[in-house]
């Protein structure tokens, strides 16, 4: 019994690593799974299965198991998402984009994408992102009345299909 107290009390005085600043040592901020995947607005399961599926995203571990990420990997996680869910690109895709671009590179871009204001991108009230509706706008308005016409076609093809 006296051992078990003093494995407790051992992983008291244990340091934690920084979580919410840059640390006055100089080290960079150091954040846990949870809060990566609040960010970045994906699940936290999300993050380990890209972490399989990216070679390069490899966060630290702590003795206990536990992610943490740094702003390098933060700035990773937003590229991938933005690759895969708002370009839709494909998890092959997006490794075959990267590897042509270049991880650094593409990471740049986003960042500097992240903090200007996209002027081409429409506001969303439910917080969905949409791929076609910046698109649409780029069509002209014979293109779009041929795209109607043809949704249409297809419609009463359905409904003939369906009976």
């Amino acid at each position: 019994m006296t051992r078990a107290r003093n494995t407790s009390e051992s992983r008291r005085q244990r340091p934690r690593p920084a979580a919410n600043a840059t640390a006055s040592n100089g080290t960079e901020r150091q954040i846990k799974i949870g809060e990566a995947a609040r960010l970045i607005g994906v699940e936290a399961y999300v993050l380990r299965f890209w972490e399989t599926q990216f070679p390069f995203l490899r966060p630290r571990h702590s003795r206990s198991k536990h992610r943490y990420y740094d702003q390098k990997s933060l700035d990773t996680l937003h590229l991938i998402r933005r690759l895969l869910h708002r370009e839709g690109y494909t998890i092959a895709g997006a490794k075959k984009h990267i590897r042509a671009a270049g991880l650094d590179r593409l990471r740049d871009d986003n960042a500097a994408a992240q903090t200007a204001p996209a002027a081409d991108s429409p506001p969303h009230d439910n917080g969905v992102e949409t791929r076609a509706a910046p698109a649409r706008a780029e069509l002209s308005r014979s293109t779009q009345n041929k795209l109607a016409a043809i949704r249409e076609e297809l419609k009463s093809l359905h409904k003939l299909l369906a009976r």
